[in-house]
């Protein structure tokens, strides 16, 4: 496998942060069949490394997640307006967040959070 393939990619702030809680969320994107890479970005909030994400994606989509939330953003719209928001408790919904992410690539309706 080539590594210019084209994924969603997934924000780390550093190789510590725990992706074991992000399942859900990689599940999601699993079932819609796009694939994902993860990549270090060196921002403090998660939402500017979903931005910086999606600027380096080229599917225009990158994803960031601290402590409390998931972040999916999208390279055409405002740094400091993501596309979706979700909770990261909320096992539920970070599945239907990634399989929101994936359907974001390929321009098909989104699922409802809940």
């Amino acid at each position: 496998m080539g590594m210019d393939r084209p994924t969603i990619v997934v924000a780390i702030k550093n190789d510590t942060d725990d992706l074991k809680e992000l399942s859900d969320f990689f599940n999601g994107v699993e079932e819609e069949e796009i694939p994902v890479s993860v990549k270090k970005f060196e921002f403090n909030s998660a939402t500017e490394r979903a931005y910086q994400a999606a600027l380096s994606s080229h599917l225009s989509v990158g994803i960031g997640f601290d402590d409390k939330s998931v972040i999916v953003h999208y390279k055409n719209l405002h740094e400091d307006e993501p596309l979706f928001v979700a909770d990261k408790s909320n096992k539920v919904n970070l599945r239907i967040l990634g399989a929101n992410a994936a359907r974001l690539v390929k321009g098909v309706l989104f699922k409802k959070l809940n």
